[in-house]
């Protein structure tokens, strides 16, 4: 497994610097072809003038600055792409749904990756919504680059947040082409339990042991603590030990971005101290 095809989201002129240096050496550390994408809303609501018809001079105001601004992004990932070399289109999308529409959905489920910008805190309820939707709906694994890093680093030491779930199993074998090419991976688990099949120790050995055999050079620990919360927890772990990427499972249930820790992954993002590849 390899990744071939990889879709690069592109969200704001900022991105030009970590976000695209990111894309760029993944790109070609695994000789990909890369798909930069920007999907734009046009607010479909009329816009009512004194006389109480649809006002066409608002409209289109509306729909240039949008043609403007996926434009200017285009700009930045087209020059840069060519600047590099690398095999790359792009593709911008104007709707009245955005992130939500079919077209988008369907170009990302086309690809083997997605890579996406950490979502702003600030940004608009409904606007976070579609994106945080977009990407767990793409059935596609998804690594975000946080804001706080300006230069693309190589992925060597991993850590997997691991429970045994479906949705840490996906992930971990998403990120199998990332886990083969990194120098330390590490299973974490935080407070596991025993089970009739298992004991809370072993938690975490059998998806190494797996792993190993794909020539992954990997170790297994679990950490304990009776009332720290899972998310500090991790975040400490990322530290301590200088993690490049982490791995987790994540799934929707009642609302968006819950982890398979109990409902810590909105944690894990906002304040985000490394990438983060996450499947659902």
């Amino acid at each position: 497994m390899t990744y071939k095809t990889i879709l690069a989201v592109m969200e704001s002129p900022t991105q030009a610097g970590g976000f695209l240096d990111y894309a760029v050496e993944i790109v070609r550390s695994f000789d990909a072809h890369v798909i930069g994408l920007h999907a734009e809303t046009v607010n479909p609501t009329p816009i009512i003038a004194p006389m109480e018809i649809p006002d066409p001079i608002s409209i289109q105001s509306l729909q240039d600055m949008a043609e403007k601004r996926s434009a200017e992004l285009g700009d930045i990932f087209n020059k840069r792409a060519a600047r590099e070399g690398i095999s790359y289109e792009w593709r911008k999308i104007v709707s009245a749904s955005g992130f939500s529409g079919s077209s988008v959905i369907d170009s990302a489920r086309s690809c083997d990756l997605i890579i996406a910008p950490q979502v702003s805190p600030d940004a608009p309820g409904d606007a976070r919504a579609d994106f945080e939707s977009f990407l767990f709906e793409s059935g596609r694994p998804v690594l975000l680059v946080p804001h706080v890093d300006k230069v693309a680093k190589p992925f060597n030491r991993v850590m997997v947040a691991w429970n045994g779930s479906r949705e840490a199993a996906r992930a971990t074998f998403d990120a199998l082409p990332f886990l083969k090419k990194a120098g330390e991976v590490e299973i974490f688990s935080v407070n596991p339990h025993d089970s009739k099949d298992q004991e809370s120790g072993l938690t975490g050995a059998e998806i190494a042991s797996t792993l190993s055999r794909h020539g992954v050079n990997v170790t297994a620990t679990s950490a304990h603590a009776d009332k720290a919360k899972a998310a500090t927890i991790i975040e400490n772990r990322l530290s301590d030990n200088s993690v490049d990427l982490l791995v987790m499972g994540a799934y929707t249930h009642s609302r968006l971005w819950e982890l398979l820790f109990g409902g810590v992954t909105r944690t894990l993002l906002e304040s985000m101290t490394a990438a983060t590849l996450m499947s659902r």
